[in-house]
């Protein structure tokens, strides 16, 4: 408590020598007005370069403008100010403390963003970008300042004592910035693999899942063990707990550790790839993305249905693409008994290719199914390569071109027919 009151007293000295110099509320004033006119300068600009839709280097350059031009154009504001104030002679220390800050600040946003872009960011990278900029200028402004050291003595004394392991603020906000900072450059290298590898020719679509889910998973982990190494926490004393941890997981996080394997598992034996047209279920669409838990499943109808990849492989699933394309489609029709079935059937069979779809090899064929109740039952068999597009044009394509064609020849479809027998009337009441 003692060293507390000590420290407290150390910069509540140094904020009142800092006061009572000459000239530093006039300093203070100026910061305030190069504060507001760069504001307002940065809202103006920033309405223009908001309604730029460039892309390439232009983009990127603009892109980095708006994100130095407040603090570069403080830096230069305070620059003036503070050789305005040296060459009258008057003090400008608040001036040139403030300098480096601003310049610190624009230095590191742009950093961060230029490596984001080198680096082909994910969203998640994308939004821990301020976030990682602000705490690395945070430290800065600190460290300029001469108050890191006083902090870090601080944080250090706030600690608890678990085992032979001791924990203090001053750790866990080292290893909070130490995780973040891992884990931004693992989350920007996997994406560089990932990239690389979707330019493999080679290397089918699921293998080019399998490896980036591996990549991305391995280098999280050793993030991860890096950060607790770099704070000083003992990898070996977590052992235990680790054990306790694995076993809560377990049983409180089965289903998603069942999907995060079952996702693995579908990219190892390649029974559903990314492209191939599946019916899970009721949903029948294709696959547009294999992640680490679900699989996006778009239908014809522009709808994406998140299937968990445990129902993949524990439930009943159609691939339409798996080894062949070719999809057989089998359209039914009935005909009167007065009406020929062989000419019928040549009818159905000259009506195949109406359908651009139809393949000509498999060729179409007609059978006659069987004798129904109220007529003939023919079914036209054709082949399609694309059932990614749907069967529903293609049918109706052809079932009008039949309708069409038996209504030229006169083969008619007959209606359902019942014959009802009355074995005796009712007796007509007498009242």
């Amino acid at each position: 408590m003692d060293w507390l009151i000590q420290q407290a007293t150390v910069v509540v000295k140094w904020v009142s020598t800092l006061c009572a110099q000459p000239g530093f509320w006039l300093q203070i004033a100026l910061v305030c007005i190069i504060f507001a006119v760069t504001a307002l300068l940065n809202s103006m600009l920033q309405r223009r370069l908001s309604q730029d839709h460039s892309s390439g280097f232009r983009h990127m350059a603009v892109r980095s403008s708006q994100r130095i031009f407040f603090p570069a154009l403080v830096a230069l504001g305070l620059l003036i100010a503070a050789e305005s104030f040296e060459m009258y002679q008057l003090p400008a220390r608040v001036l040139h403390f403030l300098l480096p800050i601003a310049l610190a600040l624009a230095i590191i946003r742009f950093s961060l963003y230029a490596l984001r872009k080198i680096f082909i960011s994910s969203p998640l990278v994308k939004a821990m970008e301020p976030m990682l900029a602000t705490a690395i200028w945070f430290m800065v402004a600190l460290h300029l300042s001469g108050l890191l050291k006083p902090l870090h003595q601080l944080l250090d004394k706030l600690a608890i004592t678990l085992g032979a392991t001791r924990i203090s603020l001053w750790m866990t906000l080292q290893f909070v910035l130490v995780v973040l900072l891992a884990f931004t450059v693992a989350l920007w290298l996997s994406a560089v693999v990932n990239q690389r590898l979707k330019q493999i020719q080679h290397i089918s679509p699921s293998m080019q899942v399998g490896f980036g889910k591996f990549t991305k998973v391995f280098l999280l982990t050793i993030a991860f063990l890096i950060a607790l190494s770099a704070v000083g926490i003992n990898l070996s004393s977590l052992a235990i707990f680790g054990g306790a941890l694995g076993v809560g997981l377990g049983f409180g996080l089965q289903r998603i550790t069942s999907n995060f394997i079952c996702g693995f598992i579908l990219v190892m034996d390649r029974s559903v790839k990314p492209g191939d047209n599946i019916t899970v279920g009721e949903n029948f669409g294709w696959v547009e993305q294999m992640n680490s838990r679900y699989v996006v499943l778009r239908n014809r109808q522009g709808i994406d249905t998140l299937i968990p990849n445990e129902n993949l492989i524990t439930g009943e699933v159609i691939n339409w693409s798996y080894a062949d394309p070719n999809v057989r489609l089998e359209i039914d029709v009935q005909i009167s008994y007065q009406d020929d079935p062989e000419q019928a059937m040549q009818l159905m069979l000259d009506c195949a290719f109406v359908s651009a779809r139809v393949l000509h090899d498999p060729e179409p064929s007609v059978r006659l199914l069987q004798f129904a109740d109220s007529g003939m039952k023919l079914q036209l068999r054709v082949w399609i390569a694309d059932m990614e597009n749907g069967s529903g044009s293609v049918r109706s394509e052809i079932n009008l071109a039949i309708w069409r064609s038996f209504k030229t020849h006169g083969v008619t479809m007959p209606f359902p027919q019942r014959e009802i027998t009355i074995k005796s009337a009712p007796t007509a009441s007498r009242d």
